[in-house]
């Protein structure tokens, strides 16, 4: 039993050690320096503009992200005006351009504007992406008949490790909510053979209630689903 939990244990550190040693290189992918303000719950009238040039709305899930790109602009300071039919208001800006992807949050109850992403925002993306792949994945596992305590622990113990890992590297590869979806979808491709690879590796080596073709069966269908799921988050969440 000790020697199998250091297995489990190397194989995890394994899975940290390829996510964190690993980047992916894309050619023109990269977009010009931009400001882009995060609006959650944005009314559909709502436009931001800055000197009359109107910023590009762009819609996932409960999020509206207005963006301006650094070639329309040539002063450091700027006064965004906010439009949403008869109510306006002007916040403005000193040096907003400090970053290759600079990022603002408005809260346009308070008519406040706050530099970067809520941490909040990024608990609950997260929390969401991996509860709904862990509900998919949990139910796969038991329609495959796996019953036993301990098949399930060894099945949470390495989804929530793997699926956790995957998420964070993403959002720390991508840090613009307007990556491309295309780009993003490629990385986790690439992710999830690392990850059925460890998953094919560790479910073969610990779990022994049923037969290992079974197994196999399990995590290759498994990851599989993972995968269109994720893809679809990607599309339809923000990142």
């Amino acid at each position: 039993m000790v020697k199998r939990k250091s297995t489990l244990l190397c194989i995890i550190l394994l899975i940290l050690t390829a996510f964190t040693g690993t980047n992916i290189c894309l050619a023109n992918a990269a977009e010009p320096p931009s400001i882009i303000i995060i609006v959650p719950n944005a009314p559909q009238n709502l436009e931001i503009s800055i000197d009359n040039i109107q910023a590009g709305r762009t819609e996932k899930a409960f999020e509206s992200y207005f963006s301006f790109y650094s070639y329309s602009f040539q002063s450091v300071e700027y006064t965004l005006t906010f439009t949403s039919g008869s109510d306006v208001f002007e916040i403005t800006l000193d040096n907003p351009l400090k970053e290759y992807n600079n990022i603002y949050t408005l809260d346009i109850d308070k008519r406040v504007l706050t530099e970067g992403e809520s941490p909040s925002r990024d608990i609950l993306l997260v929390t969401i992406r991996i509860a709904l792949t862990l509900l998919l994945e949990a139910l796969v596992f038991f329609l495959f008949g796996y019953r036993q305590m301990i098949s399930w622990i060894i099945f949470l113990t390495v989804n929530l490790v793997t699926q956790g890992v995957l998420f964070i590297w993403l959002n720390s590869l991508y840090t613009s909510p307007l990556s491309g979806d295309f780009y993003i979808i490629l990385t986790m491709i690439f992710a999830e053979i690392l990850i059925f690879i460890v998953e094919m590796t560790v479910f073969l080596i610990f779990i022994k209630e049923h037969r290992r073709l079974r197994t196999a069966g399990y995590v290759l269908v498994a990851n599989l689903l993972s995968l269109i799921l994720g893809g679809y988050l990607i599309t339809a969440l923000p990142i």
